[in-house]
């Protein structure tokens, strides 16, 4: 290992591929994925950051290689949850429970492996009337709210609220409200096994969210808590010991 962060940052690709909305290349010229990749590379220009999509190939450019060189994956998806394949899905998973950070951002609420690791629905109230949202910290010594505004002023944003379907998470960071008096728990965190998983819910196709730059510095900061760079990598498992094992270790 070469001691550099290793962040992947994946997107389905499906919006720019049928450039809808119409306007998403004048907000993304280089797709979502480009434009967090490039917020990403501001706060962490030492690190090895790639893109992929599910187009990338048979297995979205997420197989077994680049996953076991991966710290931190990113995931935003929206249109082709069911597009994903299962087997891809579960390496992921696998990944995670051994210790790969995953930060999923937005609709990816509905991602199978978001579902998957969290149990529950993640069913939401939304509504995209191109509201304010005001992203306010209510953890602010956590370190993804290390030098975050609060709130954030995001001026167009579609509408998640309440109630969001999830397990209580171990961290609740940001709450969101919109101009349509809706709240909505849109900074929390989770572990699963050995891994970190931070969900972060504004960044829409068709608003510029993710070049703002408080947005970016909360991803950055997302990525850093969520990575355990030179972790062994493994899935907790049943163990069976000696009794006083350790006992024998120590006279070893």
């Amino acid at each position: 290992m070469n001691g550099k962060l290793r962040i992947r940052v994946w997107n389905e690709g499906v919006h720019e591929a049928i450039n809808e909305p119409s306007h998403i290349g004048d907000i993304y010229p280089d797709g979502i994925h480009g434009a967090i990749a490039a917020g990403l590379r501001a706060h962490h220009p030492d690190a090895d950051i790639t893109t992929a999509v599910l187009a990338t190939d048979d297995e979205h450019g997420l197989d077994e290689e680049v996953l076991a060189e991966t710290d931190v994956l990113l995931w935003w998806g929206h249109m082709a949850h069911h597009e994903v394949s299962d087997a891809v899905v579960e390496r992921v998973h696998r990944h995670v429970l051994g210790g790969m950070g995953l930060i999923v951002l937005h609709s990816g609420h509905f991602a199978k492996i978001f579902t998957k690791l969290l149990g529950t629905s993640c069913s939401l109230a939304w509504r995209n009337d191109g509201e304010r949202e005001l992203v306010w910290t209510v953890k602010p010594s956590h370190p993804i709210a290390e030098g975050v505004d609060s709130p954030i002023v995001i001026p167009e944003q579609e509408m998640y609220g309440e109630l969001f379907d999830i397990p209580d998470p171990d961290d609740l960071i940001f709450i969101s409200s919109f101009a349509g008096g809706e709240v909505f728990r849109s900074g929390v965190t989770f572990t699963r096994g050995r891994g970190r998983i931070f969900y972060f819910s504004p960044g829409d196709q068709e608003y510029p969210v993710y070049h703002h730059p408080q947005v970016q510095r909360v991803l950055a900061n997302g990525v850093k808590w969520a990575a355990q760079p030179g972790l062994h990598r493994s899935v907790p498992e049943v163990t069976n010991p000696a009794r006083e094992w350790f006992e024998a270790e120590k006279r070893h």
